[in-house]
């Protein structure tokens, strides 16, 4: 199978939730093209120091909109984004647009862990590449 570019995004309050997944998950991610935004990046890299994680801007400062470029361009397979409902975001419209972008594209999005594993386990079990 070809190798998943993967998009990682966290939420201030769900960054420690998207280290804990990568760590849990670090096997296979470590298979995949990663690219996260500045911070999220930052802090998975600090805990899992073997998985190659290509670091784009913080969200605020448009790192949301280069995974959206990235998704325009057919150049990401999977978004993970976990996403905090309770905590007002001031760059709501750059997230809402960066979803938007993934029901245009077609690429599967989890906006929780729960939705994350199930999408991981597909593919584990053998569910057919996109």
């Amino acid at each position: 199978m070809a190798r998943r570019n993967v998009a990682l995004i966290a939420h201030d309050q769900k960054k420690d939730d998207m280290v804990a997944f990568a760590r849990d998950h670090q096997a296979w991610l470590a298979g995949c093209d990663l690219v996260a935004t500045g911070t999220t990046g930052a802090r998975i890299a600090d805990a899992c120091p073997g998985l190659a994680i290509r670091r784009l801007k913080s969200g605020p400062l448009g790192g949301d909109q280069q995974i959206g470029a990235l998704i325009a361009e057919r150049a990401i397979d999977l978004l993970i984004f976990f996403v905090d409902p309770l905590t007002p975001m001031p760059h709501d419209v750059d997230v809402k647009a960066l979803m938007r972008l993934a029901i245009v594209y077609d690429i599967p999005m989890a906006l929780n862990r729960a939705t994350a594993e199930t999408i991981l386990g597909l593919e584990e079990a053998g569910a057919p590449a996109r």
